[in-house]
């Protein structure tokens, strides 16, 4: 058993937790999630109306929700289209978060 002054090291997996808990650590990739949620599957060019932000900004929150494998994208002809990665959701976080991000799915 290791003792309490030992240093915790840092692993893969930890890290990739971090990554994912950052991600959702934002009040506007929530709101992302929660519209895009709501939306199932949305184009980028309707996402850039209806959180009425720059496409710049957009670009990077979506950036960091895909890094952290929170949503799936699919290319269709010169648009993407984001989904959330609801198997990932589900693993990560409790049914009571899940219901503030997605009351209807």
């Amino acid at each position: 058993m290791a003792s309490s002054t030992e240093p915790i090291s840092t692993s893969p997996d930890l890290d990739l937790y971090a990554q994912k808990f950052k991600a959702l650590a934002d009040p506007k990739r929530l709101e992302l999630l929660n519209l895009i949620c709501r939306k199932g599957s949305v184009c980028v060019c309707d996402l850039v109306d209806e959180m009425a932000i720059p496409q710049s900004k957009l670009s990077y929150h979506l950036k960091i929700l895909l890094n952290a494998e929170l949503l799936h994208k699919e290319n269709r002809g010169t648009w993407s289209y984001y989904s959330l990665n609801s198997k990932e959701m589900d693993r990560l976080l409790s049914n009571e978060i899940c219901r503030v991000l997605s009351p209807s799915c």
